[in-house]
């Protein structure tokens, strides 16, 4: 990816960093809420984490690099923006516990090869450029390490029409995941599962900005989900269920929900 791209996100994140409250960082929910199912799968995966060692690459604020430091790994956050990692490690000890970070590029990262069991990315992958990131992660995953990661999907209209709208909380080089981007994750893994989540349950979004009133500049959707999932409970798992029912039935239309979750085993 060319330099003043990366450099333009690196501004966007730095940016953003500063307006973050550590002590509103939603380090359990992005597990656990019920309106997470990404790393719900991403959990079941991974099952117990004590002792592995993590590395998150484009950690953000940190939710899931804390997350797994809390779950007892020994975890390396790594991000393009300093300034979000200095979050990172304000949040990491709100939290009580420790982690390492690292300022570095997805695509070129200063670690051996084959020295962790699990690589972690939550939508990083249509920020970068995504081959040369797949080959990176897949150089220092040991034998038999797992590289989990989610991210939107490019297909559903809704979500198309709720990026136009929200111009000034995302970046203009962002890329959101084709079904025949797969094809780059195979080129390197013997082994990958693909999920997708949130089709009929963007009706939630819908409700946000139709009902509600919901200024998608002034706030983030996928944050408004976490923040108010008690709210959006009982809504979000009778929609879930129609989502599973439905995609069982016609997984032609998967290509069609809001996130994909893709799990390799090296």
């Amino acid at each position: 990816m060319k330099k003043n791209v990366l450099k333009k996100e690196e501004v966007f994140h730095d940016t953003w960093a500063t307006s973050i409250n550590v002590a509103s960082v939603m380090v359990d929910e992005f597990f656990e809420a019920c309106t997470s199912p990404e790393n719900k799968i991403i959990l079941k995966k991974l099952g117990d984490v004590k002792n592995k060692k993590i590395l998150e690459i484009g950690c953000g604020a940190g939710e899931a690099s804390v997350y797994f430091a809390k779950k007892g790994a020994d975890v390396i956050a790594t991000d393009i923006s300093g300034k979000m990692l200095q979050v990172v490690k304000k949040v990491a000890k709100y939290h009580k516990t420790e982690l390492r970070v690292k300022k570095c590029y997805s695509d070129k990262m200063p670690f051996n090869d084959s020295v962790f069991d699990i690589v972690y990315a939550a939508n990083l992958l249509h920020h970068v450029e995504i081959e040369s990131t797949i080959r990176e992660v897949f150089r220092v995953l040991k034998k038999g390490g797992v590289f989990v990661s989610w991210d939107p999907l490019a297909h559903n209209i809704i979500i198309n029409i709720y990026r136009s709208k929200a111009t000034s909380v995302r970046t203009k080089n962002e890329h959101p995941i084709k079904m025949k981007d797969l094809n780059i994750f195979r080129k390197y893994f013997p082994k990958i599962e693909v999920k997708t989540t949130w089709l009929f349950s963007l009706w939630i979004f819908l409700r946000f900005y139709l009902i509600e009133g919901v200024d998608p500049n002034k706030e983030r959707y996928w944050k408004k989900i976490l923040v108010e999932h008690s709210r959006l409970k009982n809504a979000y798992l009778r929609l879930e269920k129609i989502d599973k029912m439905f995609l069982k039935l016609f997984p032609f239309m998967r290509r069609y929900c809001w996130n994909i979750v893709i799990l390799c085993t090296k």
